[in-house]
C-alpha cells in the first residue's frame, strides 16, 4: 500500500469499504474515515505526491479517477460522475486540475 506507515490499514479498508458501490463515493467522509484529514500539512503533502501519479504538479482528471487504487490496488475506478464531482470540489481556481493547496484545502474541508 503507497500509504503504509502514514495512514492505518483498518481504517483505509473501513474507508475504502464505505464506498464500495458505485457513485456511493464523499470525498470529505472518505478523507475522515481513512485519517488523512487528521495528518500533518506534510503527511498530505506526500499523499499529494502518491496521487500526482505523472508528476506534474497536479491531480488531473485521469488521476482523479483511480484515486481509491492509490489506498488499494483492488479498489474501484470512480465514476464519472464521482470524479466530476471531486474535481469541480477541489479546482478553486477553474483550471481543471487539483494543485498541492487545493488538495490540502479539500482534505481538511
Amino acid at each position: 500500500m503507497a500509504f503504509a506507515g502514514v495512514l492505518n490499514d483498518a481504517e483505509v479498508k473501513a474507508a475504502l469499504d464505505g464506498c464500495a458501490a458505485a457513485d456511493s463515493f464523499d470525498y470529505k467522509k472518505f478523507f475522515k474515515a481513512s485519517g488523512l484529514a487528521a495528518k500533518t500539512a506534510d503527511d498530505v503533502k506526500n499523499a499529494f505526491k502518491i496521487i500526482d501519479q505523472d508528476n506534474s504538479g497536479f491531480i488531473e482528471e485521469d488521476e482523479l479517477k483511480l484515486f481509491l487504487q492509490n489506498f488499494s490496488a483492488s479498489a474501484r475506478a470512480l465514476t464519472d460522475k464521482e470524479t466530476k464531482a471531486f474535481l469541480s470540489a477541489g479546482d478553486s481556481d477553474g483550471d481543471g486540475k487539483i494543485g498541492i493547496d487545493e488538495f490540502a484545502a479539500l482534505v481538511k474541508a
